[in-house]
This record gives structure tokens, C-alpha cells and sequence, in this order.
């Protein structure tokens, strides 16, 4: 039998050679570490539906923060718990709310850490919507006005990084000509500009207090369906500043990642979502698959997608199993 003269085998042959070649390589510089700040001190409330994970008070967001540090990761996205909710979400831009308080105690305590805030309403609302609800429907522009509001008090604490992630029409815009006017022209703005109406995300739900008590999101987040309109949303947030692009949810959206890597030169983030930590979790809980070798190929399918950063729950396991080796 004739053999071709390329083998390709012959580079997989030692873990050594497949280093070698290897073409997408994880690093804990690619993650940022969700954080969810509830009130008190000294807490530390495990979420039943994304094991491992826990939401913390202020005193002990500080403390994973210097955690990531010490894990070489470089960031962290805050999402506020509080206790207060109205209609309207108005603690979201109160200046001594639980995320601007948790950001300037870890700046203080991290300095050199990214802290990048979610820039939204649903954990601030009464009914759980991503906005001002009027006629049972979620009002695009008296969204924005508060949602510049919430950029400010986010920047006045120190944020690095602001996140909406509302998926309003003009969402960027809004946000980025909010912060200049106000001298903030040097935050960056990372839009979640590609959100869809997923199922993956009820954990989430439990972790920061979101469940709707009507309706659903779907009228604002983008149907699963479709890939074509995720390049237009890109593009329209690309052309408002936008800074970072983001697709979310990561796993089920590959393909959307990868066409907007080949559509959109700016940097790619990625939300591996609570539904996806969790049936990895599931299923490494049943002897069904070797979780430490599927948090891994999880994360470099998201890298090898396109993704230049992975928001993750899995940041700090994931450091510590690259460290290892």
C-alpha cells in the first residue's frame, strides 16, 4: 500500500511534540472571574445551582479578588445582590451601592486587578427586567437614561472596565457618550453586544436574584436561531465605541464567535454561562466525565472559537490546573 509522505501522526507523537504545534493555548490571562456582592460581612452564601460558587459580601469579594491575583488572573466582573429593589432599579446607580462599594475596597486592595462592572438593572428590579418597564414591556430609551446614570456612579467608584449588558437599542452609544461627558473617556466599554434569549442562564437567576415575575426577555435578548443578526449587532456596537465585543452564551454559540472573530477587529470576549458551568459540574458529579480535562477542552474550544477572553466561573479552577501542568 502506498503511504503519503506527510504523516500527521508523526507530530502527536509526544507530549512534547503535540506542545510544540499545539495552536491554541488557554492561559489565565484569558479569564475574567465572575463575583456576586451581597450585603453584610463575612459572607459567603454557596449557590445551590452553580457548585463551588458562592455570593459575597464585600470583605469577601476582596478576598477572591486577591485570589485571581495570585492565580494570574487579570480581572473580575462584579454583579450586584442587594436588598433594596424598586421599579425602576435606582440602587444600580446609587454611588454607595454594594458593586461601587465592592470596587473601590478591591482596587484599594489590588490595584494592578481589572475590575469590570455589569452595567444592568435586572438584579435591581422589582420585577426582575433588564429596565423600565412600561405597558408590560421593557422601554428602550427610558432604559438608556438610566442606564447612563449607572455608568457614572460605576465610574466615579473606579470601575476599569463598564459592561451593559441590557441589550437596549443605542445601549453603546448612550453609555459611551454619558462617560465623556463627563471626563471618563478613558473607561472602555465592553458591550455584551450578542445576547441571546437563552435557557442556559438559570442559574444565574438563583446567583443574582433575577428571576422576571412576568413575561421574558425575548423581546430585547436575540433569538438562538440567528447568526446573520449577531453581525449586525456587532457591527452597530462596533460603530458606537464599543471597546469589547461579547457573544453570551460561549458553548452553544460557537459559530457566532468564530464569524465574528473573521467580522469585527476588536477584542472578542466570551460569557461561558451559568448553565454551562453547571452541567459540567452535573456531569462530573455522576462519574460521567472527567471534569478536570473538560473544564479545559471547554475553554479552549471557546478560545479556539475566536475568543480573546473568557468570562468564566471556572477562572480559578482552570488557573490552578494549567499551573499544575
Amino acid at each position: 500500500m502506498q503511504f503519503p509522505e506527510y504523516r500527521p501522526r508523526r507530530m502527536r507523537r509526544t507530549e512534547s511534540l503535540r506542545r510544540l504545534v499545539r495552536e491554541t493555548v488557554v492561559r489565565p490571562d484569558d479569564f475574567v472571574f465572575p463575583i456576586f456582592v451581597v450585603p453584610g460581612k463575612g459572607v459567603r452564601k454557596p449557590i445551590s445551582s452553580l457548585p463551588g460558587q458562592a455570593q459575597v459580601s464585600v470583605d469577601e469579594a476582596v478576598a477572591d479578588a486577591k485570589e485571581c491575583e495570585s492565580l494570574g488572573i487579570p480581572a473580575v466582573i462584579l454583579f450586584g445582590v442587594p436588598d433594596k429593589k424598586d421599579a425602576v432599579g435606582s440602587e444600580a446607580w446609587n454611588d454607595e451601592g454594594l458593586v461601587q462599594k465592592a470596587t473601590r475596597a478591591i482596587k484599594q486592595a489590588c490595584p494592578e486587578l481589572t475590575v469590570m462592572l455589569d452595567a444592568c438593572f435586572d438584579e435591581y428590579t422589582t420585577h426582575g427586567h433588564c429596565g423600565v418597564v412600561v405597558d408590560g414591556d421593557v422601554d428602550n430609551d427610558a432604559t438608556l437614561e438610566n442606564l447612563g446614570r449607572v455608568a457614572l456612579s460605576q465610574a466615579r467608584a473606579g470601575a476599569d472596565v463598564i459592561a451593559p449588558s441590557g441589550m437596549m437599542d443605542g445601549f453603546v452609544g448612550w453609555v459611551r457618550e454619558s462617560l465623556d461627558e463627563e471626563g471618563f473617556e478613558q473607561i472602555p466599554i465592553m458591550a455584551y453586544s450578542a445576547k441571546y434569549a437563552s435557557c442556559f442562564y438559570g442559574p444565574f437567576r438563583e446567583a443574582a436574584g433575577t428571576a422576571s415575575d412576568f413575561g421574558h426577555r425575548k423581546a430585547y435578548q436575540m433569538d438562538p436561531a440567528n447568526g446573520h443578526e449577531a453581525i449586525r449587532e456587532v457591527t452597530l456596537d462596533a460603530g458606537e465605541g464599543a471597546d469589547i465585543i461579547m457573544v453570551k452564551p460561549a458553548l452553544a454559540y460557537l459559530d457566532v464567535i468564530a464569524r465574528v472573530r473573521d467580522e469585527i477587529d476588536l477584542p472578542i470576549a466570551a460569557y461561558n454561562v451559568s448553565g454551562e458551568y453547571a452541567m459540567l459540574k452535573a456531569a462530573a458529579a455522576n462519574n460521567w466525565i472527567d471534569h478536570d480535562r473538560a473544564v479545559l477542552e471547554t475553554l479552549t474550544s471557546i478560545k479556539r472559537a475566536g475568543a480573546d477572553m473568557i468570562l468564566t466561573y471556572h477562572a480559578k479552577e482552570a488557573a490552578k490546573l494549567l499551573r499544575r501542568g
